[in-house]
């Protein structure tokens, strides 16, 4: 009687094993969008994605890391079966254990910098390009862009890769939203895509429209604003192709060179070239001069800095101009530096009066905490002890400053007295001149320039010229 019960038991298992476990079949879920219906079909079809056990999908429901990672695993078929994992917060119990491991033995998955996976965090959709790339090995990239991604940047690169390859087309306003969570909606379409090349979408990236740059020298950068470095940099003139524009930051193609640029700086038509104009001539210098020209900062010094450019550079290398030129118009130059070394402010005042100099130009350029400061300004001092040489250095800083602001097209901010003490203590006729705001992009763009380096060399030379024949008058 035992055996028989035994037998009968057996048999009573084996039928059991055999009948199929229900599922939700294709099309028996009630809530399934009509436009996602063909993906969201094919992926429960394939195993990929379950119902709940109402029979509803429940579209709008945000998935977590753990349900991302099971639903990527069954599309590329890894290997399911729970275990232990990398994770000290993914028990071997859950759900998804297994597919977590295998994404992570793929090189799929790599959790955050503390080990930890956050198996029931909402993912976001920057997060999921990540998953998504690397799961369907999306590698291209094109002209894609969106106002609410850094384009160059990591994430923005694997946004790129994954429309490029047609799993997601962004949204209608020209956003991607990368910090929002993701619906199971949207993931089960991108998902979709990735196993089905039939349901890609396409990537064509739509461009604004064509844009001139009306600047000298226009920085290219890897991200929206000036503290991301330069990568480029495009010239007066130069076409660019405008793919979006996002606080007043356009990101833009010019041939190979992709990156953001100013977009204060492009206009819709090329800028007009003038040709260049001679400055009025000067008489040339009869007397016999010496001159003492001063580059400032230099060596462990290296004075103010901004978009890119360090003073002490620019100093040099407009000053080393301004030494050429007046030795060819048969003017003495003595110079405090020729290199990138630091003269003590003594020292260089005591360079030009050892040399029998009788002309005193320190050449700077300024910075201000806002870019909105911007021009040309020149000093002189009229401290009481040294007032016979006052009013030549004042006619001395004027012949300059208006030679300058004509030449290089800055601002004018004026000629003013101030006490710095190469133009203080110094027995000579001194000016100091400030060529333009190191911190202001567009002064700062033509600071770099070696076309408005001669143009503000030849002006300072034009203006000493002026004002030995001034002198030479008295």
């Amino acid at each position: 009687m035992k055996t028989y019960k035994k037998i009968i038991s057996i048999l009573a298992i084996l039928v059991l094993a055999m009948i199929p476990i229900k599922g939700h079949a294709a099309g028996t879920m009630s809530d399934i969008p009509a436009k996602s219906k063909t993906e969201i079909d094919y992926l429960i079809n394939n195993k990929v994605i379950t119902g709940y056990p109402d029979q509803t999908f429940r579209p709008n429901n945000n998935v977590t890391r753990e349900e991302a990672a099971t639903m990527i695993g069954r599309a590329i078929g890894l290997n399911g079966t729970q275990r232990t994992t990398s994770f000290a917060d993914v028990k071997a119990s859950s759900f998804g254990s297994g597919y977590i491991q295998s994404a992570v033995e793929a090189g799929i998955i790599t959790g955050y910098e503390d080990k930890t996976f956050k198996p029931a965090n909402k993912i976001t959709r920057g997060e999921m390009a990540y998953l998504l790339t690397k799961a369907f090995k999306l590698k291209e990239t094109s002209n894609v862009s969106f106002k609410d991604v850094i384009m160059t940047s990591n994430q923005g690169i694997v946004i790129n890769q994954m429309v490029t390859g047609g799993l997601s087309n962004g949204y209608p306003d020209g956003t991607f939203k990368p910090t929002n969570n993701i619906s199971r909606e949207e993931f089960s379409l991108m998902v979709a895509r990735g196993m089905n090349e039939d349901f890609r979408v396409s990537s064509e990236a739509k461009p604004l429209g064509v844009k001139y740059v009306n600047a000298t020298s226009l920085n290219v950068r890897k991200g929206p604003d000036t503290s991301y470095a330069a990568i480029g940099y495009l010239k007066s003139g130069d076409k660019v192709t405008v793919y979006s524009i996002a606080n007043n930051w356009a990101y833009i193609t010019n041939g190979s060179l992709t990156g953001y640029v100013s977009a204060s700086y492009l206009s819709d038509a090329p800028p007009v070239v003038q040709p260049p104009t001679d400055p009025p001539t000067t008489p040339p210098v009869t007397g016999k001069h010496v001159i003492t020209i001063d580059a400032g900062h230099g060596g462990k010094d290296p004075g103010s800095s901004g978009n890119g450019l360090v003073e002490k550079n620019i100093t040099l290398a407009v000053s080393l101009k301004v030494q050429k030129k007046l030795e060819a118009a048969g003017i003495k130059v003595v110079m405090t530096r020729t290199g990138d070394t630091y003269p003590t402010l003594q020292q260089r005042i005591d360079i030009g009066v050892n040399a029998k100099a009788d002309t005193f130009v320190s050449i700077h350029a300024n910075k201000f905490g806002s870019e909105s400061a911007n021009g040309t300004e020149s000093y002189y001092n009229t401290k009481a002890a040294l007032s016979p040489r006052a009013e030549a250095s004042k006619q001395l800083a004027t012949f300059i400053q208006k030679r300058l602001v004509k030449a290089i097209g800055t601002t004018d901010r004026g000629v003013k007295t101030a006490d710095y003490q190469v133009i203080t203590y110094n027995p000579l006729p001194a000016a100091l001149i400030e060529l333009g705001f190191l911190s202001n992009k567009s002064d700062a763009s033509k600071l770099g320039s070696d076309n408005y380096q001669n143009l503000a060399a030849q002006a300072i030379v034009d203006g000493i010229k002026d004002y030995y024949n001034w002198k030479d008058k008295q």
